[in-house]
């Protein structure tokens, strides 16, 4: 089969190369499962890079969200076990943690249902407790994470304000429901967010950036707010004043979506559940932007990595790019 390898650690467009190797076995508790589709997610270039949390064994295959197929026909959802990710033609999974495609989505839109929008469902709810009628503020809001939040929080009845870089990304936050789009190149995220809310603030904040992203969402968050960090893509990780947060009385909370999936597995099969419920009721569907074959997979690593993408890019390993 063919498979997207890393041999050493790296930008993605330099470190990673596609070869042909035999299948993965499956180990006890595994399953092989035929990639269908495989998102691409920012964890996907920290790896290659090194800096994720988890690094597996060189040489190993990144993707870490897939829809796939089983052995005897389901179409399912699955995190890659890793070294055996999913830019490759078949990878391996826990047979326990699977879930089931929705059935009104296709393979790409299928393979984004599940960590970005899992990320922003336990981040919204389990962790903030977002309210109808509340303010939510997104930052990276036309990304892979951040246009999930976007949709979570209007379904959730919240206001959404949605921060981007640029006019295509605003356009694209705009039509994913944002009542209003701040582009961050061009105007005053704090003094926007102020006005939007009469001086009160937002009360939620989604913020997968960190960085510059962080420092303005403490200084426009509400009382009693909430800001929920989710990850770096800035590649700075902001140091919380905490005397700010005591002045301010906002509460600074962290989501690590993965561990839900050792410490509570339930909740994240009943999340899964409430995620495809809203999809098939079309209140949320993943903003695939493009769809590339699974010689597109390192440029399409890169361009996430880079910040160039809005939405999200999913590798078609059997499938012509379209």
């Amino acid at each position: 089969m063919q498979a997207w390898r890393v041999h050493r650690n790296g930008e993605p467009g330099e470190v990673m190369r596609l070869e042909e190797t035999g299948r993965p076995v499956p180990g006890e508790g595994q399953v092989l499962l035929e990639v269908l589709a495989a998102n691409v997610n920012f964890p996907d270039a920290l790896l290659c890079r090194g800096q994720y949390q988890v690094r597996p064994p060189l040489p190993f295959t990144p993707g870490v969200e897939i829809c796939g197929r089983t052995a005897d026909g389901r179409r399912v959802l699955a995190t890659p076990a890793l070294p055996h990710g999913g830019f490759a033609e078949y990878t391996l999974a826990d047979a326990a943690a699977l879930l089931p495609a929705p059935d009104g989505l296709d393979d790409a839109e299928a393979s984004a249902l599940h960590i970005g929008y899992q990320t922003g469902w336990f981040g919204l709810h389990r962790r903030a407790h977002l309210k109808s009628g509340e303010t939510l503020l997104v930052h990276a809001a036309a990304g892979g994470v951040g246009s999930a939040a976007v949709q979570l929080g209007k379904a959730a009845g919240a206001t959404v304000i949605g921060v981007v870089g640029g006019p295509e990304k605003a356009k694209a936050a705009a039509e994913l429901g944002c009542d209003l789009v701040i582009d961050r190149h061009t105007e005053d995220i704090v003094a926007a967010v102020k006005e939007a809310t009469g001086g009160r603030g937002a009360d939620v904040v989604y913020d997968p950036v960190g960085g510059d992203a962080y420092a303005k969402s403490v200084k426009c968050v509400a009382f009693e707010g909430r800001v929920i960090v989710v990850g770096f893509a800035s590649g700075v990780v902001p140091a919380p004043a905490l005397n700010h947060a005591l002045l301010k009385n906002y509460s600074v909370l962290g989501l690590h979506w993965g561990l839900y999936n050792t410490k509570d597995p339930a909740a994240v099969r009943a999340c899964h559940d409430e995620l495809t419920r809203l999809a098939a009721e079309g209140v949320v569907r993943p903003l695939v932007s493009e769809r590339v074959g699974l010689a597109g997979a390192a440029a399409a690593v890169q361009r996430v990595a880079d910040g160039a993408s809005t939405g999200r890019i999913t590798v078609l390993p059997r499938g012509a790019a379209r």
